[in-house]
């Protein structure tokens, strides 16, 4: 196993952002209950607003070119040439149940090209415009990369149509040679994977042709940089071109971790890998003890290693409202030793989250589906946007508030609105938002199978006419959804102001038979809470006889 640094290097600090943004989780199509495949995306930044981008299908001219700006900062980069036609897209999801995420690494500082005309996300949004299948975008996204040079640190990408889900992981070959060297596996259809940050390959299968694709200089490039001298079958690529030190175990493969061990027995043997202890890497993938859900999917994104040795609500960060949230710098010191704190799948500065389910046996208007959330992945509600609609829904829509203009009819800012009192008494208030959030995407079990029901009969006849109804669908229970959340948020504020906490009766704020308020409850603090008061400063606050 490559050695690993256990102490925070400069260039990892000086990127933490970009080093711990963004976790996607996979699952096969024999690892889901009903078939379908499944991947996620939680986009974590503290800039990113979260909005659902679209961009209709469209015919081109020949000769005409696509404007290129780099998806983190919107700086220029250039123009690539256009194709005759492109499809449609919905966020990171187009109209042939083809869906595309990602995670970022920190690579090797010198394998960086600032020359580069594609970045990692325009790479994902312009291949979703060109891609039928998983396949084919591995194509499209690796001669993008060979012709316009790739402008970013390394990438996981996963990669998944209705039948087949891949992991790409991508790194530019900096200054010296334009391009990226990449490899893509996929992964079996009985297992689940993940990548959240670090780079996940370690050894390629290079005979097997079907289920393993990769650059021709993968191998032969980090020898000619010094990265690597042994023997091809020996070869990690991420030992070669990812910089792994302590915060890229504990924060980024610690996440995946988490969700191997929701699903599978076994896994606290990777334990001391993810603590950098040493031990056996974790796997590229596992097949899980169970078949996974939507809602399974789902429930993972909101994890802030809950029930393990790491959870968030047990140490004395979490505070006296038991919080897993840790605000940054996760990375700190105390009396010049370095700690950091945990980094989970579940964080507040998610710009956007999703699930993208892909069922083979639907027509794709029908089949794809973009469980769609905005803000922390936690405390949002994953609303279902199908994949081939013509309208945003308006709580989702560009220009509709920004990140420095809120507006009561986005989502990102209702939902911020409800999250961000959440943090402040984490045990006492977000029981409220756990039930209205159950309620609503519970609904939604019923509402989709009808709304499909309709659409399939409807498909016959017109594609057109299925596709309008499920837009009408797609736009309607998003803004309810929000609307319900800022009901949420107003009722929040009333009932737990200033410290207190109001009482209820048959679903309504108490009242005296005069119609008076009825006074609060004061809960004051757990008891743990109040022992570390007493342990670090119980001599000055203890209650004394008053003398005479």
């Amino acid at each position: 196993m490559k050695k690993i640094l256990l102490t925070i290097s400069a260039a990892i600090a000086a990127s933490q952002i970009a080093s711990l943004a963004c976790t996607s989780l996979l699952a096969g199509k024999g690892a889901t209950t009903d078939g379908s495949t499944m991947i996620t995306y939680n986009a974590d930044s503290y800039v990113l607003y979260g909005e659902l981008y679209h961009h209709p299908a469209a015919d081109h001219k020949k000769g005409e070119m696509l404007e290129v700006r780099e998806w983190d900062t919107n700086k220029y980069l250039g123009e690539i040439k256009q194709v005759e036609h492109t499809y449609a897209t919905i966020g990171n999801m187009n109209e042939h149940q083809l869906a595309i995420t990602e995670s970022t690494w920190s690579s090797r500082p010198e394998l960086m090209d600032t020359t580069a005309i594609i970045d990692y996300g325009s790479l994902i949004y312009i291949t979703l415009q060109r891609a039928r299948t998983a396949r084919e975008a591995i194509e499209v996204m690796t001669r993008l990369v060979d012709e316009y040079g790739y402008r970013s640190t390394g990438e996981s990408f996963s990669i998944a149509d209705p039948n087949e889900v891949w992991i790409m992981e991508m790194v530019s070959k900096g200054m010296k040679e334009k391009g990226a060297v990449w490899v893509a596996i996929r992964i079996p259809d009985d297992c689940i994977s993940g990548h959240a940050n670090q780079s996940r390959i370690h050894k390629i299968p290079f005979d097997d042709k079907e289920n393993c694709l990769y650059s021709d200089d993968v191998v032969s490039f980090a020898r000619e940089m010094g990265y690597f001298d042994g023997k091809d079958e020996d070869f990690s690529f991420c030992n070669a071109y990812a910089v792994t030190d302590y915060l890229a175990l504990r924060g980024c493969d610690g996440r995946v971790w988490s969700f191997y061990n929701k699903y599978a027995e076994g896994m606290d043997k990777y334990l001391p890998y993810i603590l950098a202890e040493g031990g056996e890497e974790l796997p590229l993938y596992i097949k899980p003890d169970r078949k996974l859900s939507v809602q399974d999917m789902q429930a993972m994104l909101r994890d802030h290693f809950d029930g393990t040795e790491l959870d968030m609500t047990k140490d004395p960060g979490a505070g006296p409202w038991h919080s897993p949230y840790r605000f940054a710098p996760l990375i700190w010191k105390s009396d010049s030793v370095e700690y950091v704190h945990e980094r989970p799948i579940a964080t507040q500065q998610t710009g956007f989250t999703l699930v993208a389910q892909m069922r083979s046996w639907l027509p794709d208007e029908i089949g794809g589906i973009l469980w769609f959330g905005v803000d922390d992945s936690a405390m949002t509600i994953y609303n279902p946007i199908y994949c081939a609609i013509t309208k945003v829904p308006e709580c989702y829509r560009q220009g509709n508030g920004d990140f420095y203009t809120l507006s009561w009819t986005s989502a990102f800012w209702v939902n911020n609105f409800v999250a961000n009192q959440t943090y402040i008494r984490y045990s006492q208030i977000y029981p409220d938002v756990k039930k209205v959030q159950s309620e609503i995407e519970n609904s939604y079990v019923e509402s989709t199978k009808k709304v499909e029901a309709e659409a399939m009969k409807l498909y016959k006849e017109s594609p057109e006419k299925a596709n309008a109804l499920l837009t009408a669908f797609s736009d309607s229970v998003s803004d309810a959804a929000t609307a319900r959340y800022r009901q949420l948020g107003e009722y929040l504020f009333v009932k737990y102001l200033d410290g207190r906490v109001k009482k209820e009766k048959d679903g309504k704020f108490e009242r005296t038979a005069d119609g008076y308020p009825v006074s609060p409850d004061s809960p004051g603090y757990s008891d743990d809470y109040y022992r570390s008061i007493v342990r670090s400063d119980g001599d000055r606050l203890r209650v004394k006889e008053v003398k005479q």
